[in-house]
C-alpha cells in the first residue's frame, strides 16, 4: 500500500497528518508514506523529524490585502501554481500512490487535485467548522470528504456524502490527569485555575484582557493564574510590575512566554482563555474544558469564529467577539464564573460529550476504505 500525505504551513495542518500516518503505519507496518509540501514552511522540519519520506513542491498562498508587494508575491504564486502541477504529476508517477490525502494548507491543492485528474483516489481533511478555499474547491472532486466537525457538512458540496471523523488531540493531553496536573503544579481542591493562552506567538487582545484580570482579581488567594504571553507579549510581565504586582513574590501568578507543558496546564485548569484555532478546541474538548473563547479575527474566512460558535450554540463554551469586548465586563465576567462551580462543570460535560478521541484510527479507517475499494 502506498500513500501520499499532503499538508503545509502550520502544524494545524501538518500534526494531524502526522497522526494519521502514524496511525496507517501502525495498523499497516509495510505501508509505503510520502508527504509532500514545501521547503520553507514547517513541514519541512516537522515531517522528516517524524520518520516520514518528503518531498517538496514550489507554491505558495495568495495574499489577500491589497498593496503593491503583495500584488508581487501574487504574481509568482500564479507562476508557481501553474508549474506545480507538474511538479505533482512527475512525483506521483515516480512514487505511484494507491491514494492521496490532502490536510489542508495551500500545498494540498495542486496535490490533490492533480492526483484527481491523473485517476488516483483522493480523499481530504477539514478541521475547520468553516472550511478554506482550498478544501471548498477539492471537496467536488474527491472521493472521501473526512470533517473534523459536523457543522463543516453543510459548508462544503461533496461529489460523496463526508465522514465526521474528528481532529487527533496529542496522546499527552488524553493521558493527562487532572487532580496528577493540579498536584503538580501546587494547585489546592478548592482554588480556581485560570489558564490564558494566544499561542507561541501570543495574542495581543488575550494579553490586555489578562492583564486587566490579573490586575484586578489576583487578591483573592482562592483563584490560580496561569498566562502565557507569546513571542510578541514580552511587555506583560513589565506592564504587572507597573500596576504593583511583583511575580517574584506572587505565588498564585505564572507568567510564561511559551507553555511548553499543555498537557498538565490545560487539564488542571478550571477556567480556559483561548483563541479558537481547530486544534486548541479539540485539545479543550477532549478534556471537557470550560473555556472562554476570543476568535481570532486575522484568519481566512473568519473560521474561529464559526469554530468557536460551533461549540457556544451547544452551551460548550462561551464566545467573545473581539470587536465586542469591553475590559471592565470581561473581568466581571471572569470573577462571576470563577464562582459559579455548577457552571463551570455543566459547560465542561457540554464540551467533553463533543469530543472525538479516536480520531486518528477513524481517519486511518476511512483511508484504508478508499485504498481497498
Amino acid at each position: 500500500m502506498r500513500v501520499v500525505f499532503a499538508a503545509g504551513g502550520t502544524g494545524g495542518h501538518i500534526n494531524p497528518a502526522l497522526a494519521a500516518a502514524g496511525e496507517l503505519k501502525r495498523k499497516e507496518p509495510n505501508a509505503e508514506i510520502l508527504f509532500i509540501g514545501t521547503a520553507d514552511k514547517m513541514e519541512a522540519k516537522l515531517v522528516p523529524a517524524a520518520g516520514f519520506d518528503f518531498k517538496t513542491i514550489s507554491i505558495s498562498g495568495f495574499q489577500r490585502k491589497l498593496s503593491l508587494q503583495n500584488i508581487k508575491r501574487n504574481i509568482i504564486t500564479l507562476r508557481r501554481l501553474v508549474t506545480s502541477g507538474s511538479q505533482v504529476k512527475k512525483i506521483l508517477k515516480e512514487f505511484k500512490p494507491d491514494a492521496v490525502i490532502g490536510f489542508g494548507g495551500y500545498v494540498s491543492g495542486p496535490v490533490v487535485r492533480t492526483a484527481a485528474k491523473m485517476g488516483i483516489k483522493t480523499a481530504i481533511h477539514e478541521q475547520n467548522a468553516f472550511p478554506g478555499i482550498t478544501n471548498k474547491t477539492l471537496a467536488k472532486y474527491v472521493d472521501t470528504v473526512m470533517t473534523a466537525v459536523p457543522e463543516a457538512e453543510d459548508r462544503l458540496k461533496c461529489k460523496n456524502p463526508p465522514v465526521v471523523t474528528g481532529l487527533p488531540v496529542r496522546g499527552a493531553i488524553l493521558a493527562a490527569n487532572k487532580d496528577f496536573s493540579r498536584a503538580e503544579l501546587h494547585i489546592k481542591p478548592d482554588e480556581i485555575l485560570i489558564f490564558s493562552t494566544g499561542g507561541s506567538l501570543g495574542a495581543k487582545t488575550i494579553n490586555e484582557l489578562m492583564l486587566e484580570v490579573i490586575s484586578e482579581l489576583h487578591t483573592d488567594k482562592k483563584l490560580k493564574f496561569i498566562h502565557g504571553h507569546g513571542q510578541y507579549g514580552h511587555w506583560f510581565p513589565e506592564k504587572l510590575k507597573e500596576r504593583g504586582i511583583d511575580l517574584e513574590n506572587s505565588p498564585n501568578i505564572d507568567v510564561r512566554e511559551y507553555i511548553y507543558n499543555m498537557d498538565v496546564c490545560l487539564s488542571a485548569a478550571d477556567i480556559v482563555v483561548s483563541r479558537a484555532g481547530a486544534g486548541s478546541i479539540a485539545e479543550i474538548q477532549a478534556l471537557g474544558k470550560a473555556a472562554i473563547l476570543i476568535p481570532s479575527p486575522n484568519v481566512a474566512e473568519n473560521h474561529q469564529y464559526f469554530n468557536a460558535k460551533a461549540l457556544a450554540d451547544k452551551d460548550a463554551a462561551i464566545l467573545f467577539e473581539e470587536s465586542k469586548l469591553d475590559k471592565k465586563q470581561f473581568v466581571e465576567f471572569i470573577k462571576e464564573l470563577s464562582a459559579d462551580k455548577d457552571r463551570l462543570g455543566e459547560i465542561g460535560r457540554n464540551a467533553k460529550k463533543m469530543a472525538v478521541t479516536d480520531a486518528p484510527e477513524r481517519i486511518c479507517g476511512e483511508i484504508l476504505k478508499l485504498v481497498t475499494k
